[in-house]
C-alpha cells in the first residue's frame, strides 16, 4: 500500500543544449521519476545537430525556440500517459543553458496568459517570437559588438569590474546588440527578451518570468555589486533595453504560481509554486551544495572550476557571477579548454593508451615531480590564451620532453596548478597546496577514478 501512496514532490527541469529533462524529487530528496526529450533524436523535423544549427560562417550558432516548447509538450504528455500524479507537485524550478536568449514578439504576453488547455503549448505559441532561431552559448559571431561594449565603458577591465567578465561573444548583451544592428525590425517587434532559464519559467507561469541575478550576471549587462542593469551597458547595446529585460530578481525568488493551463490540462495544484530558473553553471554550484571557501572541479572535455567567493576580484580571465544560493556572495567560473582531450593524448603517448598504466605512472612519481613542471595546451587555451607544450626541468630550463612517468605527473600537476593560480587571481585563497594534491591523489586509485571517468 505504501508504495502506491501519493508522493509529494518538486520538479526540476533542465533546458540544456541537446535535450529537455525533468526529475521528480520527494521530501527525502530521492529522485523517483525522470524523463527527457533529445532534440536530434526525438524532434528531427527541426534539423539540429547536437541541438543547434551551425550557420555557414561557422561562427553563428542558433537553436529553434519552438523546439524547446515542443520538447516540453512531449515530456508533459509522457508524464500524463504514465500516470504521473501532478496533483502532488508542490513547486518546480530548473536550469537553462547559460547565455541563450529568446525574443518574445509584441502580443506574446497576451498569448501566454490566455492559453487553452485543449491545445499543446507549441500550437499556441507559434507566432509569439520575433526571432525563430535564437543565439546560444556556442555563438561567437559578435566580436565587433564586444569591442564596442568595452569601448563604451572604458575598456575590458572596466567592464569586468562592472559586470564580472570582459566582453564575451556568447554573452547576451552582445547578442542583443548584433540583433539590433542587423535586424532592427525584429528588435522593434520584441516586447520582452528572456534568457533560456527565464523563458522556461515563463512557460510555466503563463507570464513573463524575471531574469535571476545569477544567470543575469552572464550577460555583460548586470552590475554585479548593485544587482541592477548597468545603464552604460544597456545604452551601448540597444535602445529601450531595460524595459525589454524587466527587473532582475534573487535566484531563490518564488516568481509566482503555476499557470491555470497546467492546472486544467495536467492536474497541477493551484498552489504549485514556480521558483526562478537559473543558468546551468550557477545551478551546478547550487546542486553541489558548495559553501563559502569551497572549490569544485568538473573534469570533462573542458575542465571547469567553480568557486564560492565573498570578495571577488574581477579579472580579464574567468567570470564572476552572482551567487545563486546567497545573493550577498558570488561565484567564480573558470573554464580550461585543454581538459580531458589533453589527458587522453598524454595517456596515449606516455602510458600505452591505458588508464591503468596512467595511474601507475602517477603513483610511481612523487608529489612535486622532482621539480619538473609542464603546461600542455594543444589547442588555444581560454584561461589564459596560450598554445603549445611548455616543459621546465629542475633547473628551470625549457626542455623538449620528459620520461613517460614524469610526463604524466607533469601534466596533472600543471593542470591543477593552473587552476589554483587563476582561482587565486579571482580572489580565492588556497590555504595549503598539499590539500590540493591530496585531493588529486585520492581521485586516482587503481585506474578507476572520477578524474578518469571525466576523461
Amino acid at each position: 500500500m505504501a508504495e502506491h501512496a501519493p508522493r509529494r514532490c518538486c520538479l526540476g527541469w533542465d533546458f540544456s543544449t541537446q535535450q529537455v529533462k525533468v526529475v521528480a524529487v520527494d521530501a527525502e530528496l530521492n529522485v523517483f521519476y525522470e524523463e527527457s526529450v533529445h532534440f536530434d533524436r526525438d524532434l528531427p523535423e527541426f534539423g539540429t545537430q547536437s541541438g543547434v544549427h551551425v550557420h555557414k560562417d561557422g561562427l553563428t550558432v542558433t537553436s529553434p525556440v519552438l523546439m524547446w516548447v515542443q520538447a516540453l509538450d512531449i515530456i508533459l504528455e509522457k508524464m500524463k500517459a504514465s500516470g504521473f500524479d501532478f496533483s502532488q507537485v508542490l513547486a518546480l524550478s530548473g536550469a537553462g543553458q547559460q547565455h541563450g536568449s529568446i525574443y518574445w514578439k509584441v502580443g506574446a504576453q497576451q498569448a501566454l496568459t490566455s492559453l487553452s488547455p485543449d491545445l499543446l503549448l507549441h500550437q499556441q505559441l507559434q507566432d509569439c517570437f520575433s526571432i525563430s532561431d535564437c543565439p546560444v552559448w556556442m555563438d561567437s559571431s559578435t566580436t565587433a559588438q564586444c569591442r564596442q561594449l568595452e569601448a563604451a565603458v572604458g575598456g575590458a577591465q572596466a567592464l569586468s569590474c562592472l559586470t564580472g567578465s570582459h566582453a564575451y561573444e556568447r554573452f547576451t548583451g552582445n547578442q542583443i546588440a548584433k540583433i539590433y544592428q542587423e535586424n532592427p525590425e525584429a528588435y522593434s517587434h520584441t516586447e520582452r527578451i528572456s534568457l533560456v532559464s527565464s523563458f522556461a519559467a515563463s512557460l510555466f507561469l503563463g507570464s513573463y518570468s524575471p531574469i535571476d541575478y545569477s544567470d543575469g550576471s552572464g550577460m555583460n549587462l548586470l552590475q554585479i555589486q548593485d544587482k541592477v542593469w548597468s545603464q552604460a551597458c544597456l545604452g551601448a547595446c540597444a535602445p529601450h533595453l531595460e524595459e525589454k529585460l524587466g527587473p532582475p530578481v534573487p535566484s531563490c525568488s518564488v516568481v509566482g504560481a503555476i499557470s491555470s493551463y497546467y492546472i486544467k490540462r495536467y492536474g497541477f495544484p493551484s498552489g504549485c509554486k514556480v521558483v526562478a530558473f537559473t543558468g546551468d553553471n550557477p545551478a551546478s554550484l547550487a546542486g553541489m551544495r558548495l559553501e563559502e571557501g569551497d572549490i569544485a572541479v568538473s573534469l570533462g572535455t573542458s575542465d571547469t572550476l567553480f568557486l564560492w567567493l565573498q570578495k571577488p576580484m574581477p579579472a580579464l580571465e574567468g567570470h564572476i557571477f552572482c551567487n545563486p544560493v546567497d545573493s550577498q556572495h558570488y561565484m567564480a567560473l573558470l573554464c580550461f579548454k585543454n581538459g580531458s582531450l589533453m589527458r587522453e593524448k598524454i595517456r596515449d603517448e606516455s602510458a600505452s593508451r591505458s588508464w591503468s598504466d596512467f595511474s601507475k605512472a602517477l603513483q610511481s612519481t612523487e608529489m612535486g615531480n622532482g621539480g619538473n613542471l609542464g603546461f600542455y595546451f594543444d589547442v588555444m587555451e581560454i584561461t589564459p590564451e596560450i598554445i603549445g607544450r611548455h616543459r621546465f626541468n629542475t633547473e628551470n630550463r625549457k626542455v623538449a620532453a620528459f620520461p613517460g612517468d614524469v610526463e604524466v605527473r607533469a601534466l596533472i600537476e600543471g593542470q591543477f596548478m593552473a587552476k589554483r593560480i587563476h582561482a587565486e587571481g579571482l580572489g580565492y585563497r588556497v590555504k595549503r597546496l598539499k590539500d590540493v594534491f591530496w585531493a588529486k591523489e585520492k581521485i586516482i586509485p587503481d585506474g578507476k577514478s572520477e578524474l578518469q571517468e571525466g576523461m
